[in-house]
């Protein structure tokens, strides 16, 4: 009989609920894996933030500008929803990229109410180091794992994400 923590990927999010890891008559923040989680990402971006200050980004900054990297142009919306942020806030945000010269807004040609925005010559060259400094931050927050605990670390996260999209869908 396999432990309700080691629950297959198949698992629904009901099931693992009813596993009941967590019992309010002894839960400690501390312990939970949101706080543990939450710490994590604080410990990351502020490690990331120091080293991408010298390329004049703030983590905030580099998440639209990497994304517009890897994938090409990107309308607000598919910019805010990967970087987890209201449509709103990435505006402003983007508004900001536009005036240090690193993104612009380009009209679709195929449809005039669409707009795009896409990195600049000097969006690249701001972007360009920052995979290689969130590579050294991750490592430097994973030393002493072996590649065998990272991927069932990443796997767990992964059903954790799948788990939380799921209730928010049926919500």
């Amino acid at each position: 009989m396999s432990h309700p923590a080691v629950a297959s990927s198949a698992a629904s999010p009901r099931t693992a609920a009813s596993a009941e890891l967590y019992r309010a008559a002894d839960y400690c923040a501390e312990e939970s894996v949101g706080y543990m989680m939450k710490r994590i990402v604080v410990s990351i971006v502020h490690q990331a933030d120091k080293k991408l200050d010298a390329h004049g980004l703030t983590s905030a900054q580099w998440g639209p500008l990497l994304k517009m990297r890897n994938s090409g142009p990107a309308t607000v919306v598919e910019l805010a929803r990967w970087c987890v942020v209201d449509a709103g806030a990435m505006t402003r945000l983007l508004d900001r990229l536009e005036k240090k010269g690193l993104c612009k807004r380009v009209r679709s040609t195929t449809d005039r109410r669409v707009v795009q925005v896409e990195l600049t010559p000097e969006g690249e060259a701001a972007i360009a180091e920052v995979p290689a400094v969130l590579a050294d931050v991750l490592n430097a927050h994973l030393a002493g794992f072996s590649k065998s605990e990272w991927l069932a670390l990443k796997s767990y996260l992964r059903r954790m994400a799948a788990a939380g999209e799921a209730m928010r869908e049926s919500a």
